[in-house]
């Protein structure tokens, strides 16, 4: 796209407020507005993650994504369980909105509850401006699905999402709550320029913040301004984007995003565990969930050879994390499996009873583009047992398939502290 294009492009950025918390809301025939929510599974720990704050609870000071007991006892409010597929089913239906005013490739899905869209060439065929467009999209979502949507208006994507992030919140809101902020680099410039705290801008950490402190940078107008030879030193080549955006320029557009083809892919999985876990139980989880990684890479053609493994623990001591690869590229759940094990029986402290969080990756690339050299050494035996594993991968995702995921399960998904069943009947760790 040529530059000039690229200057004169409006982007709007819509995210749905409160999503979990206000389709609990709705489906119960409640305003989401008004409405004391929280979603969150009351069968787990105190400790569990809200997974969203109605707006209502928000304005009394619970934070979203707070944990059960961080909640006031003092507030009385509804705790709806955890219902990912509804969740999807609203978001489809919402996005199914937007295709009826702007086409697939305009759209970039951020989120299950954001998405950018270039609507520069929709303002002239509608013949109206940015916000009034953006304000009639949200409002038939609203008509239809009963959620309150947020917008920001901006001539790229950074500055259109921080328009939403920050500047909307000032913004006197609508009859259903919603708001609508606008910028330009300009006035992203004079206005947010001094804005504090940092955290508040797209992309910039708790960590990202510490070390600019330490630089004695606090606003994005100090960024801005600051020694770029010292930046690229701190922080090497993530320094150019956060110049660009420190000054609101953003080079990249959505059909960037849509032309791009990364050169390298991973398959990874993780689990926050229930409970601290023994060294034989976290032994058995790894299992577990290579065993999935494997099912995952052979139900879409791919195969792997280099493996990652990160264990997380209950205190303060670094995680542990360990690497492997695989004597050629497969998807075999044995070889995937073993190799895991490998890394997990080489790395995890043997006596630990605190392992809280693990998390696997695997490269993955198409099985028939994986190369694999035979030689004289190659055991008839072990591609015997290749084709085995094959046969029996073909055979389980046809029947959990048809039959569902717990269809069929391993016996070591039975063993106490198993968390493979459960798993299965989730959706992003969640219920479905």
């Amino acid at each position: 796209m040529p530059e000039k294009e690229k200057a004169d492009r409006t982007y709007i950025c819509i995210d749905l407020k409160s999503f979990y918390a206000s389709v609990e809301c709705v489906e119960r025939g409640l305003d989401p507005l008004t409405t004391d929510l929280v979603v969150a599974d009351l069968t787990r720990t105190e400790k569990t993650v809200c997974l969203a704050v109605s707006p209502s609870l928000k304005a009394k000071g619970v934070r979203n994504r707070c944990r059960v007991f961080e909640i006031p006892k003092a507030y009385s409010y509804i705790a709806a369980p955890p219902r990912m597929k509804k969740y999807i089913e609203y978001s489809a239906g919402i996005y199914g909105i937007y295709l009826k005013y702007f086409s697939k490739d305009d759209i970039h899905v951020y989120s299950i509850d954001e998405a950018f869209i270039d609507v520069t060439d929709y303002l002239p065929l509608y013949h109206t401006t940015a916000q009034m467009l953006a304000a009639k999209v949200m409002h038939e979502v609203w008509s239809v699905y009963g959620i309150t949507a947020t917008c920001g208006i901006g001539p790229n994507l950074y500055l259109c999402k921080i328009a939403l992030d920050i500047t909307a919140k000032h913004m006197s809101p609508g009859p259903r709550g919603e708001r609508i902020g606008f910028l330009t680099e300009e006035s992203y410039r004079k206005e947010l320029w001094d804005h504090q705290p940092i955290t508040d801008f797209w992309r910039v950490g708790n960590g990202i913040a510490r070390r600019l402190k330490e630089l004695g940078i606090v606003t994005m107008g100090q960024l801005a301004h600051a020694d770029p030879e010292l930046l690229y030193k701190v922080f090497g080549v993530d320094a150019e984007l956060m110049i660009d955006h420190a000054w609101g320029r953003e080079p990249v557009t959505i059909a960037d995003i849509k032309c791009y083809q990364p050169k390298g892919s991973q398959i990874s999985l993780g689990q926050v565990l229930a409970e601290p876990y023994d060294f034989e139980k976290g032994r058995l989880i790894v299992k577990e969930m290579a065993d999935q990684v494997a099912l995952d890479l052979f139900s879409k053609g791919q195969v792997t050879q280099h493996l990652s493994l990160v264990l997380v623990y209950d205190d303060d001591k670094p995680p542990d994390h360990g690497l492997e690869h695989l004597p050629y590229p497969t998807s075999s759940s044995r070889l995937v499996m073993d190799a895991f094990v490998r890394i997990y029986d080489r790395v995890a402290v043997r006596d630990h009873t605190d392992l809280k969080r693990v998390y696997m990756g695997a490269d993955r690339q198409k099985e028939d583009e994986a190369v694999r050299q035979m030689d004289l050494f190659d055991d008839p035996e072990k591609e015997e047992a290749d084709d085995k594993d094959r046969r029996i991968q073909t055979a389980l995702m046809k029947i959990k398939g048809k039959y569902g995921k717990n269809a069929v399960l391993r016996g070591m998904d039975l063993q106490e502290g198993a968390t493979q069943r459960e798993r299965n009947e989730q959706i992003s760790g969640h219920k479905a």
